[in-house]
């Protein structure tokens, strides 16, 4: 019997979902059915989460990159991957996949007083039970019912801590206080008697109105918590009823009472988005809807819990705001314009705060590139995955209809690419480079393998920029010759450029490309000979969004340090992100000079930042008569210690790193109300050898990160071969 040949995938693409369906389509289970390439653009892998080691070794991001303790599918990996490889501890500092990873359980908020002035409001969150990538136990938590538990234990942790702060009693009392209660709640919630009993003193309470106090509303809270546990027997119009009282009782009790004090504030815009959130979900049903929260999605988060009772100084808190920057949920990137599909919306958030593992974030012990995807990319090539560098994809061309039999589902007859540069000896190229050991990306390509390689660097030529047209060659891939499925995995923000043929063709395509919008991001980090505490920052290490725009999101990023390769180490690292607006003149997108340009605009916003906006989160780092202290910034061609004459912003600033993500394929997807629908499955079968993979499809998640990417690569590996088994792929079909 003659033995059966592979089956040829081509992957397009280098990001978390291309690499996730690679993964998928490798693993050794497979016994070598599917031979694998994956063509990328420029010379590295990671998409929008590649990074590379610039001057001094130093980590150059697209963005600030942090896990969740959510992304169960790529922690899955990532270990699965690190425990394949068995990297040597002695030879390599990041040999496991908790020699990358760090808890980082603090998370803050930038609050705005009346005067306009920014404080901080910090958050420590206990980690959860087990780690992200465990198997997920039979206690479920991604259903509707459990996460109204959980809200509703949060709600009740929320009372006590202003139950504490009315009494004067200390905040680490009052977090002992409701970890205790909420194991108490827990241990108690196990009988239907019990529930029962809950409901007739529920229904007493609200009889009496004995929901005048906080300790009534906490109470009432603890009894609600119960009502939604998996054997509750109380109906959901009595749920919806005592939902209402404790909201109304809520606002009569504290509203009253915010008005001089931030803490008790901020305590009660979480009251009051936790029980509008609740009420919103009661009320339109969502847990009996077998569209889950995609049933919300044609509202906008802010209008849907105002709709649902929540307040105005709610809606315009730092958690809303953060919950929106997160994201970059500006249309067009523009801050008046904030819109957030309600139903992406409250399942992040809802996965975010319940479903977490070990911390809530989890930070990096390097770049993205060397932690996530140089590991992908050794096991990848182990496995015998074939990778092609400096390829353009130019067309992805269908069959014409007129050569279709009857009956025959259309498919993908040829890819073209352009070939960017060839490598010398018609080699391989070879992409990592030793940092103390440790396998990294770099910043620029290595010239010394491409044939004319030092006219290219000489040129300056941006193999990565979408701008960027000179090409040595061309490339044809033609089905049955040269594949026989084809994983699409470019940003979304690439297809209408190499998808005209799908476009042209198929309503569903043009919907997508038409409705679904994707946003520029800019990104800059700097290196500074203080440390934080003599910045002027006295709080822990974290990760703080709603801050003053732009750069609404910062994070300390001083455990990366050690990683670097200083002559004079710098003391603090940080990292800043938000959305870039987009130019109103389209013509500016046709120009090869439009990135510099772009770049030019972040250096000036990072300056502008410095000077005017920082001094609310480091007080110590500006002058006595305001501007930043340019002489704090570390260069890395710099050989003394002191600081040196940095020729103020101009001079200061060029040495650090700031980056404008403006390539299409680089552009964040944002999941505007009333676009979800236009998204496409990694499951669709509409051609017979194509599926799609990337944050950008309908996955689960349907928002731009890591895990989304993730879920659908691994989907697409499953439209492939029918592996991973869907029920192995957590919570895609999420409510």
């Amino acid at each position: 019997m003659p033995e059966q040949k592979p089956i040829r995938v081509a992957i397009i693409g280098g990001g978390c979902a291309a690499i996730s369906a690679a993964f998928e389509l490798s693993r050794p289970a497979h016994n070598g059915k599917y031979q694998i390439t994956i063509y990328q653009l420029g010379w590295r892998l990671g998409g929008k989460g590649a990074s590379g080691r610039g001057p001094a070794d130093r980590i150059e991001e697209h963005g600030l990159h942090l896990w969740m303790g959510s992304y169960e599918n790529a922690f899955r990996l990532i270990r699965e991957c690190y425990a394949e490889l068995k990297r040597d501890r002695r030879k390599c500092r990041i040999a496991d996949w908790r020699d990358g990873f760090s808890p980082a359980p603090f998370i803050g908020l930038a609050e705005r007083s009346q005067s306009g002035a920014y404080w901080n409001f910090l958050t420590y969150f206990p980690p959860g039970d087990g780690l992200p990538g465990d198997p997920v136990s039979e206690n479920d938590p991604f259903t509707v019912t459990s996460y109204l538990a959980r809200t509703a234990s949060i709600l009740r942790t929320l009372l006590l801590a202003v139950q504490a702060s009315r009494s004067s009693r200390a905040a680490t009392g009052a977090a002992r206080n409701t970890s205790g209660a909420r194991r108490s709640n827990q241990s108690k919630a196990k009988t239907a008697e019990a529930q029962g009993e809950q409901s007739v003193r529920l229904a007493r309470l609200l009889g009496l109105g004995a929901i005048a106090t906080t300790a009534g509303l906490i109470e009432a809270v603890e009894m609600l918590e119960m009502a939604f546990a998996p054997s509750a027997i109380l109906p959901v119009n009595s749920i919806a009823q005592a939902l209402e009282v404790i909201a109304s009782s809520a606002r009569r009790q504290l509203e009253s009472l915010i008005e001089n004090d931030a803490e008790l504030s901020v305590l009660w815009q979480g009251i009051d988005l936790a029980t509008a959130a609740m009420r919103g979900i009661l009320r339109f049903g969502l847990v009996s809807d077998p569209r889950g929260f995609d049933a919300i999605n044609d509202y906008d988060f802010r209008e849907w819990l105002r709709i649902n009772g929540a307040s105005e100084r709610s809606l315009e808190s730092a958690f809303i705001r953060g919950t929106y920057d997160l994201v970059f949920a500006y249309e067009d990137g523009d801050y008046g314009r904030p819109r957030h599909g309600a139903g992406v919306a409250l399942r992040g958030a809802l996965r975010m705060l319940f479903s977490s593992r070990g911390s809530i974030f989890w930070k990096m012990h390097a770049g993205m590139g060397d932690t996530v995807f140089a590991p992908m990319y050794e096991l990848l090539k182990r496995r015998g995955v074939t990778f092609r560098f400096f390829h353009r994809l130019e067309k992805v061309r269908l069959v014409a209809a007129a050569d279709l039999a009857q009956g025959e589902r259309a498919y993908v007859k040829a890819l073209e690419f352009d070939v960017q540069a060839k490598i010398r000896n018609g080699k391989e190229y070879s992409p990592l480079i030793d940092v103390g050991g440790l396998p990294c990306w770099p910043s620029k390509p290595d010239y010394s393998q491409l044939i004319d390689g030092s006219t290219f660097e000489h040129q300056e030529r941006d193999f990565e920029s979408h701008w960027e047209r000179r090409k040595v060659a061309t490339k044809t891939l033609r089905v049955i010759d040269d594949f026989d499925f084809v994983v699409l995995g470019v940003g979304l923000g690439a297809i209408p450029y190499v998808c005209q043929d799908l476009i042209q063709r198929d309503q569903h395509w043009r919907d997508m490309v038409t409705h679904l919008k994707t946003v520029s991001t800019q990104a800059f980090q700097i290196w500074l000979r203080n440390d934080m505490e003599q910045l002027g920052w006295s709080d822990p290490p974290l990760a703080l969004s709603a801050f003053v725009h732009p750069f609404e999101t910062w994070a300390d990023m001083s455990h990366l340090i050690g990683e670097e390769r200083w002559k004079v180490s710098p003391r603090a690292i940080a990292y800043f992100c938000s959305v870039l607006n987009d130019p109103v003149s389209p013509e500016d997108f046709s120009a090869i000079e439009y990135p510099k340009r772009r770049r030019l605009d972040v250096r000036e916003n990072a300056i502008h930042f410095l000077n005017d906006e920082i001094v609310q989160l480091w007080p110590k780092a500006v002058k006595r008569r305001g501007g930043f202290k340019w002489d704090l910034l570390m260069d890395p061609k710099q050989k003394a210690a002191s600081p040196r004459d940095s020729g103020g912003a101009q001079g200061g600033f060029k040495s650090q790193y700031w980056t404008a993500n403006v390539n299409p394929s680089e552009q964040y997807v944002l999941s505007l109300p009333g676009t979800q629908k236009y998204r496409i499955s990694p499951l669709d079968n509409t051609y017979d050898n194509l599926t799609i993979a990337g944050d950008w499809t309908t996955c689960g998640l349907d928002s731009g990160c890591v895990e989304a990417a993730v879920i659908s690569g691994r989907l697409a590996a499953h439209a492939i071969s029918s592996l991973p088994a869907l029920e192995e792929i957590v919570a895609y079909d999420h409510p």
